[in-house]
């Protein structure tokens, strides 16, 4: 019998992320037909994600009176668009392209001025969210990014496939706009599955089909080959990536030189580029968005723990601590709150995140309805100083000794092993906490 590693019939849904087996054409739960199933699925961690018509997606998510409206985002008549939502693509508005061209290809189309501001601000927090995943994050725009989510099978709790499938649903509930997502074993694939089926697509390119996919793909689709060159190319009677792939590497690097070489590699499905992250995490947190809006103590407390024993896991990997304990709240109309607390000393225990949280917590169970949850630390350091012995408090020593040896148990046994108190049943309103490091 095959196993989910290998059965090319066992995948996801990515409306509801119910596992599915067999070939049914819709979820054996939700009945939606956006199934993600693919042999390699499971083996694969490379993965790129590109927002949506981005401007487009922000301006009609905080003006829902464009929802079904062609938008495109520019200057007036005498500039250019730098984006349009799908509505105004299907009529033949284009990126950079005149602005009295767009209009003329779409003349009912609602022109809005950009608001850098408040796209980087949009921007900054789907990469917070991209953090919460891995800390290999890549950024390659304001709205798209590269993550390398091996190794973050044991953090997370499932494959990262499934990772990336419940990040573009989380942004989508969180943020507002829709995010396509490409999977594949190396970044120049996993770029190429981004691009297709959008908006809100999520494509794997493996490795057992890479040649025979690239060979049928024109060679545009290579990085660095645009216009001008693909003409070169074209005057040497290749067009097609399977005429590259039919070529030896000295004759590519004889004929174009050091773009010969990308040619040869590229047209192989050969990329040895790793994820290189722009900066060092500044905190590390977790956060979970409410299916229903939570306002008692008794909702919001064992999430609350869930999420500290998140933060902690992710910090104890890393060999790091924080000295700030920070507390977010999104209310029911979307306004945050930040609640922070400085430590005596460094932390990295989960016991002690908690119930810092859970004082400045207490201050805000006021009968206010919140949809999100997070909890983290900042100010970080290496743990060499961390948690040293309480001798004011000697009961936080020993449930420091505790939470040791639940550790030794989940590394051995998995995470749910051991479940506290507090975590134990922690209730059906919550998605499944996701660590976040900034």
């Amino acid at each position: 019998m095959p196993t989910p590693a290998n059965d090319p019939n066992h995948g996801f849904c990515r409306d509801c992320m119910t596992p599915q087996h067999g070939d049914a054409k819709r979820c054996q739960a939700c009945g939606s037909p956006r199934l993600t199933r693919h042999p390699e699925l499971y083996r694969l961690t490379i993965a790129h994600v590109d927002c949506d018509a981005f401007y487009a997606a922000v301006e009609k998510r905080d003006n829902p009176a464009l929802k079904d409206k062609p938008v495109i985002i520019g200057g007036g008549k005498r500039g250019v668009v730098s984006t349009a939502c799908y509505i105004a693509r299907i009529n033949g508005v284009r990126s950079a392209m005149p602005m009295f061209k767009a209009l003329e290809a779409c003349p009912q189309a609602v022109v809005v001025k950009p608001d850098m501001e408040k796209y980087v601000r949009v921007g900054r927090e789907v990469r917070q969210m991209m953090q919460a995943l891995t800390p290999l994050v890549e950024p390659v725009s304001i709205d798209e990014a590269f993550l390398d989510l091996s190794g973050t099978e044991r953090l997370h709790g499932r494959p990262p496939a499934q990772v990336l499938g419940q990040f573009a649903i989380d942004v989508e509930r969180e943020i507002g706009i829709s995010v396509s997502a490409g999977l594949s074993y190396c970044k120049f694939l996993a770029k190429v599955a981004s691009d297709f089926r959008k908006p809100r697509g999520f494509s794997v390119i493996g490795e057992a089909e890479a040649l025979g996919f690239l060979a049928e793909q024109p060679v545009t689709l290579i990085w660095g080959v645009g216009k001008s060159f693909a003409a070169t190319l074209a005057r040497d009677g290749i067009t097609m990536i399977g005429q590259l792939q039919k070529l030896e590497r000295r004759e590519l690097a004889q004929r174009y030189g050091s773009m010969g070489d990308r040619l040869f590699h590229l047209a192989r499905g050969i990329d040895q580029r790793s994820i290189q992250p722009d900066h060092d995490a500044k905190s590390v947190s977790a956060e979970t968005t409410f299916d229903t809006d939570l306002a008692t103590a008794a909702d919001l407390v064992p999430i609350l723990r869930a999420l500290a024993e998140k933060v902690s896991a992710r910090l104890k990997k890393s060999g790091i601590a924080g000295r700030t304990v920070v507390l977010k709240l999104k209310t029911q109309d979307f306004k945050l709150r930040t609640r922070n607390r400085q430590l005596s000393d460094p932390t990295r225990l989960a016991d002690r995140i908690f119930l810092t949280g859970l004082q400045m917590l207490a201050k805000e169970t006021d009968g206010t309805k919140y949809r999100l949850l997070g909890i983290g630390v900042s100010e970080l350091s290496d743990d060499s100083r961390a948690d040293p012995p309480d001798l004011v408090d000697t009961q936080a020593t020993k449930r420091a000794k505790a939470e040791g040896a639940i550790d030794t148990l989940r590394g051995k046994f998995g995470r749910s092993a051991v479940e506290t108190g507090y975590t134990f049943g922690k209730g059906r309103n919550a998605h499944p906490p996701e660590p976040l490091d900034e």
